[in-house]
């Protein structure tokens, strides 16, 4: 390099950065300035990520003690959360691209977001994950549907009554309630029922079957007190239905003949075993007084027998075209 021949005129500058992601050191090689006769060359080297890994213990408790007294504190405002790494001259360039948002690669609810260069760390809200599905879009989503395993760290919880984080989809505290959950925002919960028939799945954060749920205690024998019963091979392929003997509005769908899934009837109609199908309980002997204590005769007339929907009127008219067919 044409540096070594002129030692005299040589500046360099050598700076130890931290890395707080990886409790590591950046090696910061500012800037080398040569200047040789009439003209100079300034080559300016930037080294991205190149780690110095032999810390001292001293810098290593250090940097434990400044983590440890952090989570200490209360929570940060967002603004604070956002911490921007520069300096008066130049900045660290740690964004594999001049502009974009990238994942942390440790903590899954944490990220970058580089803006010509300049890199600003960032934290999704409690409850939330950052959605690396595209360096173009700042999203932060629930964690359902989102890879985390690479980067299995989250920040602190903050939690709050049914919410063990501000934000998210749970569980009900109690395992032996399957079809309640809450949704909460911001730490306000909401509880929501799951329909009839369905769980809370917490892998999903949705309400499902419970053979696909699959949570502890909440399978369908447990919740249904049903078994299906065992047939060969071509009825089992029809997924056969059979009536809830203490509900005339439900009956089960045996899947394959095996895995049982309670399903219902509308309004005023029941299982009738017979035909495999739903029809209006009134027909059916054993259901005819299904909704005498539920619904009037007037009420069930209505459902049975709807008013007709009225003609739409106003609309513009369509008048025969008075041009010459050809």
């Amino acid at each position: 390099m044409y540096c070594t021949l002129i030692c005299s005129f040589l500046t360099c500058n050598f700076d130890a950065i931290p890395d707080t992601s990886k409790r590591t050191y950046v090696l910061k090689i500012d800037v080398i300035v040569c200047i040789l006769s009439d003209y100079f060359i300034d080559i300016k080297v930037e080294f991205a990520n190149r780690v110095v890994t032999a810390l001292t213990r001293k810098q290593e408790a250090a940097e434990q003690s400044r983590r440890k007294a952090a989570l200490a504190t209360t929570p940060k405002t967002k603004q604070e959360q956002e911490q921007e790494y520069e300096d008066d001259d130049d900045l660290v360039d740690q964004c594999p691209e001049p502009n974009g948002y990238f994942p942390d690669a440790e903590q899954c609810d944490k990220y970058y977001d580089c803006q010509d260069g300049k890199i600003t760390e960032k934290l999704c809200p409690d409850g939330l994950v950052f959605n690396d599905f595209s360096p173009q879009h700042e999203k932060c989503d629930l964690p359902f549907g989102i890879d985390c395993s690479k980067r299995p760290k989250r920040q602190k919880p903050q939690p709050s009554p049914h919410c063990p984080r501000m934000h998210g989809y749970f569980a009900h505290e109690d395992p032996r309630n399957c079809n309640t959950f809450y949704y909460c925002v911001e730490g306000k919960f909401n509880m929501i029922t799951c329909p009839d028939g369905l769980v809370f799945s917490e892998k999903t954060g949705i309400c499902n079957w419970p053979d696909e749920a699959q949570k502890k205690g909440c399978g369908s024998r447990e919740l249904f007190n049903f078994t299906c019963p065992k047939v060969d091979e071509s009825v089992a392929a029809t997924h056969p239905r059979y009536p809830d003997t203490e509900d005339c509005q439900y009956f089960y769908v045996c899947v394959n003949g095996e895995v049982p899934r309670r399903s219902g009837c509308k309004l005023g109609q029941a299982f009738d075993e017979r035909s495999g199908k739903c029809d209006w309980a009134r027909k059916i002997p054993e259901c005819k007084d299904w909704y005498k204590d539920q619904l009037t005769d007037e009420e069930l007339d209505a459902l049975e027998n709807p008013p007709p929907k009225p003609k739409p009127t106003g609309g513009p008219s369509r008048r025969k075209s008075n041009r010459p067919t050809v």
